[in-house]
């Protein structure tokens, strides 16, 4: 009888340490997704439920390569965001990202997997800046152009600059990205008019929308 209590005893045990060397799963990130805008291309997800003080650790993949790499400067990070630019910059290619939180001592998470992302379809172009000048010939108009990592991947990039009147008629004027400046001329007299910018890029159909509002009164 001693024996057998003694047996039962060093088994719960054994069970015991056994149970405590299991880790304890974490619940993985969700909405894990590339926002990119003029091709900074940034993962992001949401903390899982009930997750504080997470780690994050961040990998990336060609679509159709096998192997997953790490993201350098996204290993062991605790905000919600990767930015990916550096290794999704071929617009030919389609990509992944996945993120798996950890928690201190060994708890760790699933993979999170986003969504397949072309840096070429997916990215949205922000609007022009509009810089205006009003002189006797007309309204001297002078677009900022989107960041420059745009200007690089497209030389064929155009602007559309509305023209619209007080009784909301719009005339649509365009600029390639080399022109300096566009006049607008046969104005009426003291007549209030209100401009907007567009970046276009003919070879993929992509538009930004149009830029903030300006107004000036024609001299």
């Amino acid at each position: 009888m001693t024996d057998l209590l003694l047996r039962a005893v060093l088994l719960g045990t054994l069970g015991v340490c056994v149970t405590a060397q299991v880790p304890v799963m974490l619940a993985p990130p969700t909405q894990v997704r590339f926002d990119s805008v003029d091709y900074k291309n940034v993962a992001h997800w949401s903390p899982p439920a009930n997750g504080s003080s997470l780690q994050y650790y961040v990998q990336w993949k060609i679509y159709g390569e096998p192997q997953w790499l790490d993201v350098s400067g996204c290993q062991g990070i605790q905000r919600p965001h990767c930015d990916l630019s550096a290794v999704t910059s071929d617009l030919r290619e389609w990509y992944y990202a996945r993120v798996h939180a950890s928690s201190l001592p060994s708890s760790k998470s699933a993979w999170a997997l986003s969504p397949r992302f072309s840096p070429r379809w997916d990215t949205k172009i922000s609007s022009p800046v509009l810089r205006l000048n009003l002189t006797e010939q007309g309204i001297v108009v002078r677009v900022k152009p989107p960041r420059l990592m745009v200007r690089k991947m497209h030389r064929s990039l155009h602007y559309e600059i509305y023209l619209i009147d007080t009784s909301g008629q719009e005339e649509v004027h365009e600029m390639d990205c080399c022109s300096k400046k566009l006049i607008l001329k046969k104005l009426k007299h003291k007549e209030k008019y209100c401009l907007q910018a567009q970046t276009i890029i003919p070879l993929q159909v992509k538009s930004s929308a149009r830029s903030p509002m300006k107004c000036v009164t024609a001299l």
